[in-house]
């Protein structure tokens, strides 16, 4: 029976990409206020401001292409079950080719009903004001804003739980609740953390190991260290 591989990832994932990470130092994204354009009351306050933010994203997403990272963890599925939880709400890992991939702040390339959080369209264009779903109801991005509920969490930690082997790429796990899964792993599950600035200690957890890399080189590592 193969071993299952959890991997959870951010925004250092996709930075090689070429997509930005999520926040600068300064606590803005893009030069906005992130309450500003991903919150229900940024969202209410200024439709227009936080939709022509997402198309800004949106567009950009479609320029970019998987990096070696997101390349090298299809690979791993040669060996391993590999599913992957991501906090990035772009599509290159499944674009990259993996086969189990759990978004759990949303996806860019997807659009909802402001009436029906279950009414759900695949989206590629731009979103504007008066695109609506069938009821006449505005649509609005597909991505768990900050004070919303993230509804794949449960999924999330149920996966978690599965692990032989916890893998973290690119993210500083400091946002809640996706921090909060890796305290669900089974105990002495050997985790591997990487980041080129790892904000943890090999003293953080029990049998972690810190590959103080880029999400292309780091994995590029992982595949020997796994062989």
């Amino acid at each position: 029976m193969r071993k299952k591989v959890v991997v959870l990832t951010g925004a250092g994932m996709s930075a090689e990409s070429g997509l930005k990470t999520f926040r600068d130092e300064n606590g803005l994204w893009e030069g906005h206020d992130v309450t500003k354009v991903a919150s229900p009351e940024g969202f209410y306050n200024n439709p227009e401001l936080v939709l022509d933010f997402y198309n800004k994203r949106r567009r950009q997403l479609l320029e970019v292409l998987p990096n070696k990272g997101h390349k090298n963890l299809v690979t791993l599925e040669t060996n391993f079950d590999v599913e992957i939880i991501t906090q990035n709400v772009d599509d290159l890992h499944e674009r990259a080719g993996s086969q189990n991939v759990t978004h759990l702040h949303g996806e860019l390339f997807k659009v909802r009903s402001t009436a029906n959080e279950h009414l759900i369209f695949e989206w590629k264009k731009d979103l504007v004001l008066g695109d609506v779903d069938g009821n006449g109801n505005q649509l609005r991005p597909h991505i768990v804003w900050f004070g919303e509920m993230v509804p794949l969490l449960d999924k999330a930690i149920e996966i978690t739980k599965t692990a032989d082997i916890l893998v973290i790429i690119g993210t500083s796990m400091q946002v809640y609740p996706a921090a909060s899964l890796v305290h669900y792993i089974k105990e002495n599950t050997p985790i591997y953390f990487i980041d080129p600035k790892p904000n943890v200690s090999e003293n953080s957890f029990a049998n972690l190991t810190i590959i103080k890399d880029k999400a292309s080189n780091g994995t590029e590592r992982l595949l020997k260290i796994l062989q």
